[in-house]
């Protein structure tokens, strides 16, 4: 078993028990020092853009405020100029989003994508709460779309496990794409344009099957205003095939034997997953994004350890 597993977790599926133990693994994540960009009054300091302002209220104007601050509507029907008065949010949304379509439930080793990418998704939400960020996030599947607003406290964050672990995608007996792959992704990257805060940190985990030209400009502008970790979880069989010979792969009701004589075949499925990850590797390199990698037998722990010795977005902040 890797450094966050146990005896009685399983390969296929996760607990709600599960995922509440991997707040020791949280705990044990070693966070270096980062550049000090902008000063905040919360726990931390932060280089986020457009975080750090809040509503707070409305008070009458006085000579030298700042005109783009007048609350127009108070203005007009007090007929009295009246400015708007913010104050600096202390706490960051923290936006954890998991893919739970059909093709997440897959592995050839180690556990299924989908069980990978939640027991990242734990680690980060326990994470999240030690720094006292706000936590939610999104849970897409072929079929539902769970948006979980953030908040803060431990409570958020056993709200977000519970919603996870209980999510009907992981009855996989119900699970029916009914639509391609690009069109479900593009449809939560569409939603979480429109609910993710400025300012917010936000984390996508995934196989990125279907992404396509749409989905990349959702990431663009989500990188825009919020910084994006992009974590791409594959099986190696996804990667390049076996060793030539006769194979059986199975959903747990239907059994597929296919021969796999290697050459030009198995060059063409390699060279496609190869597109695929330069196509991620592109986005990594887009200013407020950050792509880390992961295989379904990794150790999460380890994989959230390898991010945080490469990138600042990973960091305490």
């Amino acid at each position: 078993m890797n450094a966050v597993g146990s005896e009685d977790s399983s390969p296929v599926r996760v607990s709600l028990q599960e995922l509440i133990d991997l707040r020791r693994a949280a705990q044990s994540l070693v966070s270096k020092k980062r550049r000090i960009r902008a000063v905040t009054t919360g726990v931390y300091s932060s280089s986020f853009r457009g975080r750090g302002m809040e509503f707070d209220e409305t008070r009458p104007y006085i000579a030298g405020d700042d005109i783009r601050t007048l609350d127009w509507k108070v203005t007009a029907r007090t007929n009295k100029p009246h400015t708007k008065l913010y104050r600096e949010e202390r706490e960051r949304p923290v936006q954890v989003c998991v893919d739970l379509r059909s093709n997440m439930f897959f592995a050839t080793r180690g556990v299924f994508k989908a069980v990978m990418c939640a027991r990242l998704a734990a680690i980060l939400v326990w994470r999240a709460l030690l720094h006292r960020d706000r936590t939610g996030g999104f849970l897409f599947s072929d079929q539902v779309h769970d948006e979980i607003k953030p908040r803060g406290g431990k409570s958020a964050v056993l709200q977000y496990l519970r919603r996870l672990a209980a999510n009907p995608a992981w009855d996989r007996t119900l699970q029916r794409s009914l639509q391609p792959h690009q069109e479900t992704l593009n449809q939560a990257l569409t939603r979480l344009r429109r609910v993710a805060r400025p300012g917010s940190l936000i984390f996508i985990l995934s196989d990125f099957r279907g992404l396509d030209r749409v989905g990349e400009s959702h990431l663009h502008e989500l990188a825009r205003r919020n910084e994006i970790v992009l974590i791409f979880c594959f099986d190696q069989f996804e990667r390049r095939l076996p060793l030539p010979g006769v194979y059986h792969v199975t959903d747990g009701q239907q059994t597929v034997t296919f021969d796999n004589f290697g050459g030009g075949a198995s060059r063409r499925y390699e060279a496609r997953f190869e597109a695929h990850f330069r196509r991620l590797e592109a986005l990594g390199n887009v200013p407020g994004i950050f792509l880390l990698s992961c295989t379904s037998s990794d150790d999460p722990l380890a994989v959230l350890q390898a991010g945080l010795r490469r990138s600042s977005l990973l960091c305490q902040t």
